[in-house]
C-alpha cells in the first residue's frame, strides 16, 4: 500500500563528519516499506546524543540501516509493508528506529511503533521511545531495579535523566541525580527526582552516602563511565547492579575487582541501536504492558526543551553540545 507518496523528500544529512554545520538538508527519494514495517510521515522527530556522535563520526549505523540521523520519530501512517495488519493509513504512532528520522518520511519496524494516545502531542510523542526504550531495558531490566530501592542518574536533566527520574519515581524508587549548576538541580527535583547533586560543588560520593545515610544506592545508570566508575562503585550499597549505557568521560576504567567480589557487584551495561529487531520488539512489547498506561493516563509525558525546524538539525545539535537543555530537543518535519 504505497499509493500517493510523493517521490522525493526533504532530509539532513552529512557528507563528512564534524561540527554541527556539517549537517545540511537533501533531497532523497522516499523509502518504499517492505514486509513487517511501516512508513511513516514524519511530524517530529527526536535529537539525542548518538545523533551527535554519529555526526562526529564515532558511532556508525549498523548494518542495513538508513545513514541518516535520527533514532525516534512521530507521526502518521503512509504505508503499510506486507503482512502488517494491525495498524491503517493515517493512525498516528511514534517509533524507535535505526536511523532515517530526520527526514519527512521514514521506515520503522511494525513491531518497535507505540500508539499516540489521544492527548499526547506529536512533538511529545517524538521524544518519548529513545529515552523510554533505554531506561526501561538499563534500570528494570539490566538493573533489575525493584519498589523501595535507590536509583542514583548522572546527567539529571538529560532527556535519559529526566525520563529515569520519572519513571522510578512511578515504581516506587528513590531517585538522586546529578547535575552541573544549582539551577539545573532545581529543575530535576521539579521534574522528579527525589534528591539532586551539583557535582561542580560538592562530591556526589559523599552527598550519595549522606543522603542515604551511609546504605548507598541499589542501582547507578551511568552515562559517563571512565574515572566516574570506581566513585560510582563507593556509592553502591552490597548486591548493587552498575548500568553503563554512554561513555562521555571515556571508555576505559581502573577497578579494584576485590571490592566488586566483596561487595557483589554486578557491572553491566548496553547499547540499543544493535541489538536486533526482535529484541526491541520485545522490550516494546514489555512498555506496551508496564509504561504505556502511564502514557495513555496522562501520568508520563516527556519533558520539553525546545524544538527546530528540520532544517535547523544543525542549531538542535549545538544546543545539544552546549549542554543547556532541560528535557528533549525536537525537530518538526511539519
Amino acid at each position: 500500500m504505497v499509493a500517493d507518496l510523493p517521490a522525493t523528500m526533504t532530509a539532513v544529512g552529512f557528507d563528512a563528519p564534524g561540527g554541527p554545520e556539517v549537517l545540511r538538508p537533501e533531497t532523497l527519494p522516499v523509502p518504499r516499506p517492505g514486509a513487517g514495517e511501516v512508513l511513516i510521515k514524519v511530524a517530529y522527530a527526536g535529537v539525542n546524543r548518538p545523533d551527535v556522535v554519529q555526526r562526529q563520526g564515532s558511532y556508525p549505523p549498523p548494518p542495513g540501516a538508513s545513514p541518516i540521523p535520527g533514532l525516534e520519530i512521530s507521526g502518521t501512517v503512509a504505508a503499510l509493508g506486507e503482512g502488517v495488519t494491525q495498524f491503517v493509513p493515517g493512525e498516528p504512532l511514534c517509533a524507535l528506529v535505526s536511523g532515517g528520522g530526520y527526514a519527512q518520511y521514514c521506515i520503522a519496524k511494525a513491531s518497535h511503533c507505540l500508539p499516540v494516545p489521544d492527548g499526547l502531542g506529536m512533538d511529545q510523542a517524538a521524544a518519548l521511545p529513545e529515552t523510554l526504550f533505554t531506561v526501561w531495558h538499563n534500570v528494570f531490566e539490566r538493573g533489575h531495579a525493584r519498589e523501595g530501592e535507590w536509583l542514583l542518574v548522572h546527567g539529571g536533566t538529560s532527556g535519559i535523566g529526566t525520563m529515569a527520574s520519572m519513571l522510578g519515581r512511578h515504581f516506587g524508587l528513590t531517585v538522586i541525580v546529578t547535575c552541573g549548576s544549582a539551577q539545573k538541580c532545581e529543575a530535576a527535583l521539579a521534574i522528579g527526582a527525589h534528591h539532586a547533586i551539583d557535582y561542580k560543588a560538592t562530591d556526589f560520593v559523599e552527598e550519595v552516602a549522606r543522603i542515604t545515610q551511609g546504605r548507598g544506592v541499589d542501582v547507578v545508570l551511568d552515562m559517563v563511565a571512565g574515572s566516574y566508575v570506581p566513585r560510582n562503585l563507593k556509592c553502591l550499597a552490597p548486591d548493587g547492579r552498575h548500568v553503563t549505557i554512554a561513555v562521555q568521560g571515556g571508555a576505559k576504567a581502573e577497578l579494584n575487582m576485590a571490592v566488586v567480589m566483596t561487595r557483589r557487584y554486578t557491572l553491566t551495561g548496553s547499547t540499543l541501536r544493535p541489538r536486533s529487531d526482535e529484541f526491541k520488539g520485545l522490550v516494546a512489547e514489555e512498555i506496551l504492558d508496564n509504561a504505556w498506561p502511564l502514557v495513555e493516563e496522562g501520568l508520563l509525558r516527556p519533558v520539553m526543551d525546545v524544538q527546530f525546524p528540520l532544517a535547523e538539525a544543525a542549531a538542535a545539535h549545538a544546543r545539544m553540545e552546549a549542554g543547556d537543555h532541560v528535557g528533549k530537543i525536537v525537530l518538526s518535519a511539519a
